[in-house]
């Protein structure tokens, strides 16, 4: 039980100390690591509110939002990254914020379906 006790203590103040650390980051590093968790964040909230949205559009809604993922998708990768010949570089403040304007888009998709229904020439 002690044993338990220290490992869920020493869990937890770990957890504590990432969050206040995100606060202000000490380092580049840092930053990176925290605007990383926002950014993981974003994409599992967008996943999770596009198979939602798919699962209430008809065949030609699904078609319009795979479409329009797709487009989205290669629009932030071109506003939010680039490839030198250093390497390739993202900007992850960027891509968080590209991907939780989308998962905001695609949370308000799933309302009107809810409330008025699914209007595919919005997708």
């Amino acid at each position: 039980m002690k044993k338990m006790t220290l490992a869920f203590l020493l869990c937890s103040s770990s957890v504590a100390f990432a969050n206040s650390a995100c606060d202000k980051p000490r380092d580049d590093f840092d930053g990176l690591y925290c605007l990383n968790k926002v950014y993981q964040e974003a994409d599992r909230e967008l996943n999770e509110n596009y198979k939602k949205l798919y699962a209430k559009l008809d065949n030609d809604g699904k078609k319009a939002l795979k479409s329009g993922q797709v487009s989205w998708i290669e629009q932030r990768n071109e506003d939010c990254s680039r490839r030198e010949d250093k390497g390739f570089f993202v900007n992850l403040d960027c891509a968080a914020r590209t991907t939780i304007e989308r998962s905001q888009f695609l949370q308000d998709r799933i309302r009107e379906c809810s409330s008025s229904g699914c209007q595919n020439s919005k997708l």
